[in-house]
């Protein structure tokens, strides 16, 4: 996919047609725009990178397209924006989404024919400049939310260009390492910096959520704080913050209990149980109405009160109303037997609580795996700070 995305940006480089390059924060999106910039015939030009979300919009017209003198309160001189003084040149605008409408306007004008206003003034300028835009928004979906103009969206994306994300392409990630520690050793004047073969896989393995910029800085912390020479995984982990899923219920393997099992798999298992303990208690019911009355004659608030419900100051594990039995008599003229229906909720007494059994797979994951908390994690689906978190909470230390 990397490739995909190189091999566009080299052929739109010789051309003048708009790019618009996409892809998450941190991925290097402006290292394209310099690409296409350096194999352009405008490579002899100037280049300039704004970033649209870091101009606070009472004043980012005047920095693109200029102002007069007066033009507003401390426009004290005539200043030329960057279409101006770029000229002949590239302009790369990064998270370009974030322009206002108004300044969209603006831009889809240089785009349509080269022209712009200074603000303040009423004097038409023509500029031959080519953009590059970029963006970490969908900017169909701002368009169809009145956010972004939908006709400069397709003005700008001429030719699209998808960057992937670290994550997916993992073998990149290592090349990446190498290339960051050689040019800081340089630069800081230190060791040169290897990985053994599980750092490797544990750096190739770790989602990135900050991309190459983020694997840029944590190169940099390794070079300088661990001197270089032969780093092994262990020293890796400490300079990788915890990635933790945003979602309550963790993704993992599902196997067999005791083999380690999701918090989604616990979950489904706490309802199984739940509904085999109703079972059970159906059948107390069914026994006591036997016991004493016909169910026929009985009333539900008699029959409720025949129902041995333990006492207890827990709270059930799910929102649930309260234990109620329905009775149910077929009409005369069937030809069924009469029978009594009993649904009703359990104590909290008589089945274990989520949280027991969650502590109780994390008791057994630690032992099988004899305390090493890393593989625990593995074996149960979830990260090893949620299962620190965990220990701590069922005060399993």
């Amino acid at each position: 996919m990397l490739n995909t995305a190189l091999e566009t940006a080299i052929k739109v480089a010789p051309t003048d047609m708009n790019v618009l390059i996409l892809g998450e924060s941190g991925v290097g999106k402006e290292s394209f725009s310099k690409i296409i910039h350096h194999l352009s015939a405008r490579k002899h030009a100037p280049f300039i990178a704004v970033n649209c979300g870091a101009i606070p919009e009472g004043t980012i017209d005047s920095e693109l397209f200029g102002h007069e003198k007066g033009a507003f309160t401390g426009a004290t001189d005539k200043r030329k924006g960057y279409f101006e003084t770029v000229s002949g040149g590239t302009i790369f605008l990064d998270e370009v989404g974030e322009l206002p409408l108004g300044t969209q306007a603006r831009l889809l004008r240089i785009l349509e024919n080269g022209e712009f206003i200074k603000v303040g003034s009423s004097a038409v300028q023509k500029t031959n400049v080519r953009v590059v835009a970029a963006t970490n928004r969908d900017l169909l979906e701002r368009a169809r939310a009145g956010k972004f103009r939908e006709d400069l969206y397709y003005r700008l994306a001429t030719v699209p260009i998808r960057v992937p994300k670290l994550a997916e392409r993992k073998e990149d990630i290592y090349l990446l390492f190498r290339k960051f520690s050689s040019d800081f050793s340089d630069s800081h004047h230190t060791p040169a910096t290897e990985l053994n073969q599980e750092a490797r896989e544990l750096i190739s393995n770790y989602p990135w959520p900050g991309n190459v910029r983020q694997l840029k800085n944590v190169t940099e912390q390794i070079c300088v704080l661990e001197n270089g020479g032969m780093l092994g995984a262990n020293t890796i982990a400490r300079y990788l913050p915890p990635v933790e899923s945003s979602l309550p219920i963790l993704l993992g393997k599902t196997e067999n209990y005791g083999d380690g099992m999701s918090e989604r798999d616990i979950f489904y298992k706490v309802l199984i149980d739940l509904k085999r303990d109703v079972n059970d208690l159906k059948k107390v019911v069914f026994g006591l109405l036997e016991g004493a009355q016909p169910a026929a004659s009985m009333s539900q608030s008699q029959v409720l009160t025949h129902i041995p419900m333990p006492e207890t100051n827990h709270q059930p594990v799910l929102p649930m109303p309260e234990a109620q039995v329905i009775i149910h008599q077929p009409n005369q003229t069937e030809n069924e037997d009469e029978f009594v229906e009993a649904v009703a909720y359990p104590s909290n007494d008589d089945n274990l609580s989520l949280e027991e059994k969650e502590k109780e797979m994390i008791v057994k994951a630690l032992d099988k795996n004899k305390g090493r908390r890393k593989k625990a994690a593995e074996a149960l689906g979830i990260s090893e700070r949620t299962l620190y978190r965990k220990i701590k909470q069922y005060e399993l230390e």
